[in-house]
């Protein structure tokens, strides 16, 4: 029952979003005995198992030309939080598609 209800109060702050939107999370990162918060600002792709203990999502982001997708457990601890930046319009739940488009080809468009 307390793992229910911290998970839930985790799930709680933050914000919802889906597929296509932009979000910015910022991460715990622990070098040696320091920590600090990274962030890691893209495209949600995916959403798995919505609403259970094991749910993740996906964020894709090109850096330098190059696309990196990281995979953040929404319960994670090491997720200090999460900033939507802009809501996508999407029409599908997984934005597989997007890994084989670039530029331009790779925008979505926002929702007004």
């Amino acid at each position: 029952k307390a793992l229910e209800a911290e998970q839930g109060e985790r799930r709680n702050s933050h914000p919802s979003f889906k597929a296509g939107d932009t979000v910015n999370v910022h991460v715990k990162i622990k070098e040696g005995s320091k920590e600090r918060i990274q962030q890691f600002q893209g495209t949600v792709i995916q959403r798995r198992h919505p609403n259970s203990a094991g749910e993740t999502f996906t964020v894709r982001k090109v850096s330098n030309g190059i696309g990196i997708e990281r995979i953040f457990p929404i319960l994670s601890p090491n997720i200090e939080k999460i900033d939507v930046v802009r809501l996508g319009k999407v029409r599908r739940a997984r934005l597989y598609y997007l890994k084989g488009r670039q530029g331009k080809a790779a925008r979505i468009k926002e929702k007004l």
